[in-house]
């Protein structure tokens, strides 16, 4: 089975699940996305780092990779090996200094890690071609589910779904530094899904 190198496109509401949420994720030498459903917790701690958020207490991914580089522990890969019955399977091999261990790890806490210690996600090409389809990003709008952050190369808009309509056109009336400043609120306060809505339309503008 030939090893492929995915990247984290970013996540969406999902719109097959109540509550939970999509999560992206894009071959890296390739035009197929592998879409995973993740609970709403999972979905926070990844996109906190997909945004670039600063917790004022650290969330347990982040506190994970504190004590790992406090005594010396680097997580090496992410590997999501099975998919069976619909479910995505990973391990994370980590490495000490004196050796390596692969550990089961649950798919979204793995790329959750990932994306803080900065290493490589890989799949198996069997998985690919299982679970991989070819989207882009005009056919997930008008899905709903594109991902709602932007990936390695890719600089749009996400989708404004109904839900979010209201809030959006409020952002909307605010001056830069005011959204700033609710930034720096909403992260203080924890309210981490605020915070997003807010980074996306300084983004937004900062784009125009």
């Amino acid at each position: 089975m030939g090893k492929v190198k995915l990247n984290v496109l970013g996540i969406s509401y999902s719109q097959t699940q109540s509550g939970a949420y999509a999560l992206v994720l894009s071959e890296e030498e390739g035009t197929r996305r592998i879409p995973i459903i993740v609970g709403g917790f999972e979905a926070q701690a990844i996109a906190i780092e997909l945004e670039g958020l600063n917790p004022p207490r650290p969330l347990t991914h982040d506190l994970f990779k504190k004590f790992s580089d406090t005594f010396g522990i680097r997580l090496l890969e992410v590997n999501i090996h099975k998919l069976e019955e619909g479910v995505f399977f990973a391990n994370v091999m980590f490495d000490n200094g004196d050796r390596q261990i692969s550990l089961d790890a649950r798919t979204s806490d793995a790329i959750a890690l990932a994306l803080r210690f900065k290493c490589p996600i890989y799949t198996t090409s069997e998985i690919v071609d299982k679970a991989g389809i070819v989207l882009d990003f005009d056919q997930a709008q008008g899905a709903g589910e594109a991902a709602a952050g932007p990936g390695p190369s890719e600089k749009k808009e996400p989708p404004v779904t109904s839900k979010r309509k209201g809030k959006r056109s409020k952002l909307t009336e605010q001056t830069t530094d005011e959204l700033k400043s609710m930034l720096e609120k909403a992260v203080a306060n924890e309210d981490y899904e605020r915070a997003s809505e807010i980074r996306d339309e300084i983004r937004r503008r900062q784009n125009e």
